[in-house]
């Protein structure tokens, strides 16, 4: 295990850089799709109007998409100088959808974008409204084999321990490619994005029947954000839906901290409002909550698509239970460490090159691989997530997503109705709002990164053992230095954005 310092920083630095990317890839995914409706429409139609607002949101596209890139490329170089023993171990598997997103999809969006950006009077309509399509369809690829990516270290499927070389082959690729987890995590994820790039198309359209300014092309823009807007956020709920499954079946103690459920149910219900006693122990008696409000049997449904059977909480996860087959994690922690054992002893073996001793252990190591992560855990409740920031993380994003629903129904309801000017207060509402979609996608990651640990890759590498092993200092002045840049390049986003903001159209 490395020094727990460094890999605390390690964690936090990660961390950082995520939080910085995904405050600019929500904007890229949904509002290049926006972009692409709106030229659409400008090319059936022809009425100018309709390209202006194109031009208009596509400045505000390109310089959210330049900043992107920026802090998306820092957070892959951060695999191979942070975490050089995850990416050792699993590097053959993990970089195939990288490598995938960056020579295919990368490629094709980035191509594509010069001749959307500069294209305009130099190509055909009809051209560069495939530019268009090109760069978000290409925008919405790169997210698929990162989400990919992602979505095996959540459960890892289509591999195989190599013992000579100790690392993870790839076996089957279509399955680490469709992996149900992968998937689920990309509709949810992308899905969530085009909701963010609603509200921030509705946001600032508002703003501007607000002041008055430019009212006709801003409220043709809230009316496509507001329809856009509705369609993604109802898919957003059936996706989050097929998530939720999804932990329920591959990662049931993340969902046990989403819900703070310590005990396991038969028909357990959803909590929908709660507070969390912190003083509250595994294994104790006592009650997780100091208030809540539950809706009785939805986990329960939610989490095994029937009426009657169980959801284990967090004591059945650690302590085992019998009555419904749940192994203890100390039974996992042992099968762990024999499998780590039979690992040594088959170098052993080889360098005395006692091939029957060889093929006996490697039986070993098969019949316990998939505990082996566990070997390397000092007590069954390190497999515990922080259940408070899981919790509460997640309660927040549902609450935002259902908020989300009910804004896009009654601002296209009252556009449809032509009125929505005279409802000045719920104008200033979708001004407020804009932050509200950041902060939702931003939850969202909490739930699925926070919610996993203390696992690199599910069940099969902690992170204390896939961080490199640096001294501390090191990581704490990358850390500050990576701190001090996102926060430039965001004030730097937020000013130039701002800028052509007042502009207008």
């Amino acid at each position: 295990m490395q020094d727990l310092a460094s890999v605390d920083w390690s964690r936090a630095q990660f961390a950082l850089t995520a939080i910085y990317h995904f405050l600019f890839v929500p904007l890229t995914l949904g509002l290049s799709f926006i972009i692409a409706f709106m030229e659409t429409i400008y090319v059936k139609t022809g009425n100018p109007e309709w390209k202006k607002i194109t031009k208009f949101w596509l400045r505000l596209f390109a310089i959210n998409f330049a900043i992107g890139v920026a802090t998306g490329i820092i957070m892959e170089f951060e695999f191979g100088t942070n975490w050089a023993n995850y990416s050792w171990f699993v590097g053959d598997i993990f970089g195939a959808p990288l490598a995938i997103e960056g020579i295919f999809a990368f490629f094709l969006e980035a191509t594509f974008f010069a001749v959307l950006f500069f294209g305009w009077d130099r190509v055909s309509k009809g051209f560069h409204l495939f530019s268009t399509w090109m760069v978000a369809i290409g925008s919405n690829l790169s997210a698929l084999w990162i989400l990919v990516a992602n979505g095996w270290m959540q459960f890892p499927v289509g591999t195989t321990f190599n013992d000579d070389t100790l690392r993870n082959e790839m076996t089957n690729f279509f399955e680490v490619a469709l992996s149900p987890v992968g998937i689920s995590k990309f509709l949810h994820t992308v899905s969530g994005g085009y909701v963010t790039s609603a509200l921030f198309v509705l946001g600032i359209s508002a703003y501007f029947m607000l002041k008055n300014k430019h009212f006709q092309l801003a409220k043709k823009s809230f009316i496509v954000a507001a329809s856009f807007g509705l369609l993604s956020s109802l898919f957003v709920l059936f996706s989050g839906d097929e998530s939720a499954y999804q932990v329920a079946q591959k990662q049931p103690m993340k969902l046990a901290a989403m819900e703070g459920l310590y005990k396991g149910e038969v028909n357990a219900g959803v909590v929908a409002m709660g507070i969390l006693d912190h003083s509250k122990k595994i294994g104790d008696n006592k009650d997780p909550f100091i208030l809540k409000i539950e809706a009785p049997y939805i986990l329960g449904v939610m989490a095994t698509r029937g009426l009657n059977n169980f959801t284990p909480g967090i004591d059945d996860l650690v302590f085992g239970n019998e009555k419904f087959n749940i192994p203890s994690a100390q039974s996992r922690i042992d099968s762990g460490k024999i499998a780590i054992k039979a690992l040594e002893n088959i170098k052993i073996a080889k360098e005395e090159n006692n091939t029957q001793k060889v093929k006996e252990l490697r039986e070993v190591l098969q019949e316990n691989m998939h505990n082996f992560g566990y070997g390397y855990l000092d007590k069954p409740e390190d497999i515990v997530p922080p259940v408070g920031l899981t919790f509460y993380s997640f309660h927040t994003m549902v609450a935002l997503g259902t908020y989300f629903i009910i804004l896009f129904f009654v601002t296209l309801f009252l556009s449809m109705a032509n009125s929505i000017e005279d409802f000045r207060k719920i104008l200033w509402l979708c001004v407020f709002s804009i932050p509200l979609g950041y902060i939702a996608s931003e939850a969202g990651w909490i739930v699925a990164e926070v919610g996993r640990q203390p696992w690199a890759i599910q069940d099969l590498m902690p992170v204390g053992i896939a961080a490199t092993d640096l001294a501390s200092i090191n990581v704490k002045i990358s850390f500050s230095l990576f701190a001090v840049l996102f926060t430039a390049l965001l004030i730097a986003e937020i000013k130039i954005m701002l800028k052509q903001i007042k502009l207008g159209f």
